[in-house]
């Protein structure tokens, strides 16, 4: 089909009702203008807010200019999937618990990356089987692009005071992911925003990371701590990790508009090997093997056994004294790596 014989108003129609096939919960279009963004994601990395990752700098303002990035990008096409699992242990038992740890709902089953992708994919694929090749390439958290940025400008949600995207029907449990094309698509109007005097998740984050609304410092932040970040964790953050292994959700759990969210249709994203209630002592004498094998296709596995025991050992430091806690640290004190040694050192002090 030639593009001039395209009727984009009811192609856009067409991709809504094909999304919702594949299992997407909205779609927003937007144009490649991200101008009002971009002196914010300067100033954050002005600030050094993005810590060690470096990744963040490299691109410039590529991040914010689409077409850069995919030359030929004209609109971008922002889809939301839902990811919280059902019929999993209420998240304040586990974190109230010192001696269970707290897995962020999100990487409790397979990686989105993956899931998210293949879908975006498969929705391509159906739009070329109706109008023939066009320009695209596809996103899941996998290159410089200001997801959230352009999901508020195609109205999928607003950037929350956390940074997180809310959707008033869907809370902030959902994935992100995109589209850049060619196709000269009718544009949705932007998500207003509905924080209003509301400061639940800044009052409720527990290293203080939201340094102000709308501003968040990832040095501080426990899921950069625990994800992101490769070295030591500072010892003066450690102790209010509390029993966070592998992200947190403090701000998302807080968060009124988190009354309305739906938890997940799909069945990849339900916890896996019970990491839902995993017991920390049981997670820190996996092997590297095993570790490895009960990982294979999560998102977890991406921060590897190294860092996966120097988080597990800042938990224990942080759980009351139990003989079988302490026998668990000693058992790894001669671990070969120094990162292991210094978090499992630390937590035995504690004690």
């Amino acid at each position: 089909m030639a593009i001039q014989d395209i009727d984009f108003n009811a192609l856009a129609q067409d991709i809504r009702g094909w999304s919702k096939e594949l299992g997407l919960q909205h779609i927003g279009i937007c144009d490649t203008d991200l101008s009002f963004a971009e002196q914010h994601l300067i100033n954050w990395l002005n600030d050094g807010f993005h810590g060690d990752m470096e990744w963040m700098q490299r691109h410039g303002v590529k991040r914010s200019r689409p077409a850069d990035l995919v030359e030929g990008t004209i609109r971008v096409i922002s889809a939301r999937m839902d990811y919280l699992p059902p019929d999993t242990i209420p998240s304040d038992e586990v974190l109230e618990n010192d001696h269970k740890g707290f897995i962020s709902r999100y990487a409790l089953g397979s990686d989105y990356h993956k899931v998210l992708r293949k879908r975006l994919q498969k929705l391509v694929d159906r739009i070329s089987e109706d109008i023939g090749e066009f320009g695209y390439r596809v996103f899941t958290d996998s290159a410089p692009v200001l997801e959230k940025a352009l999901a508020e400008k195609a109205g999928v949600g607003w950037i929350g005071k956390h940074s997180n995207l809310l959707n008033k029907k869907a809370g902030s449990w959902f994935f992100l992911g995109e589209i850049y094309t060619d196709l000269s698509l009718p544009t949705d109007q932007p998500a207003t925003n509905h924080c209003g005097e509301c400061s639940a998740c800044i009052t409720a984050c527990p290293t203080d990371a939201i340094v102000a609304p709308y501003k968040v410092d990832a040095r501080r932040c426990i899921s950069y701590l625990t994800i992101e970040l490769k070295g030591s964790i500072p010892k003066e953050l450690r102790p209010f990790i509390g029993n966070r292994i592998y992200g947190c959700d403090d701000c998302q759990l807080v968060c009124p508009w988190n009354r309305f969210a739906k938890t997940t249709q799909e069945s990849v994203f339900e916890a896996r090997h019970g990491l839902d209630n995993a017991v920390l002592v049981e997670l820190f004498l996996w092997s590297e093997q095993e570790f490895d094998q009960r990982m294979q296709g999560s998102a977890i596995r991406r921060i590897g056994y190294e860092r996966w025991l120097r988080n597990i050992a800042v938990a224990l430091g942080n759980a009351n004294t139990s003989n079988e806690i302490l026998s668990a640290l000693y058992q790894r004190l001669d671990y070969p790596s120094e990162l292991v040694q210094e978090h499992v050192k630390w937590a035995i002090a504690q004690h």
